[in-house]
């Protein structure tokens, strides 16, 4: 499972990497066109927004992993440890149901717009709204990944790359 781990979370985390920098290269392309020849890139700004929707969804994952999203603990810690495991497996249910939610209103909007093409590239809409059932996926499979110290023990995954605890303070 360890091996599995390492190579999904390699891949997610290499996914956003390659949306934030093409996002990045492509807005600052057409900010130094429109400034230094006074011509844009008609689909720069559709393409950005796009890319940002996947970012959102493919980086939500990652977030939930290590703790990231806001939570309000104060009902976990006044509770006895028994009490707060069995509130975390509610939670934790809780959160599978919506995450199942997420892909399966994905689908929909995806059958839904499959015909509408979006304005300056003229590509299926549901394209763009593949984000949200395949980041229901993968929340799914980090959330499966972290389920266990979550419920026993509050504790989220921890690495070099990602400090919760800083994010939060920002």
């Amino acid at each position: 499972m360890n091996t599995f781990e390492r190579y999904f979370l390699g891949a997610n985390r290499w996914a956003l990497i390659l949306l934030l920098g093409s996002m990045s290269v492509i807005i600052f392309a057409n900010v130094a066109l429109r400034y230094l020849t006074n011509e844009s890139i008609e689909w720069a700004e559709e393409v950005a927004r796009h890319m940002m929707i996947w970012l959102t969804f493919l980086g939500a994952g990652p977030v939930l992993r290590y703790g990231g999203h806001i939570a309000v603990d104060n009902l976990q810690d006044a509770l006895p440890r028994q009490a707060a495991m069995a509130l975390r497996a509610i939670i934790w249910l809780l959160m599978l149901g919506f995450f199942g939610f997420m892909i399966w209103y994905g689908l929909l909007y995806l059958e839904r717009a499959q015909y509408q093409t979006t304005a300056a590239t003229q590509i299926s809409f549901a394209y763009i709204y593949a984000a949200m059932p395949i980041g229901g996926v993968l929340l799914i499979i980090h959330w499966l990944l972290i389920a266990r110290s979550y419920v026993l023990e509050r504790r989220f995954a921890e690495d070099a790359h990602f400090d919760a605890n800083a994010s939060a303070s920002l």
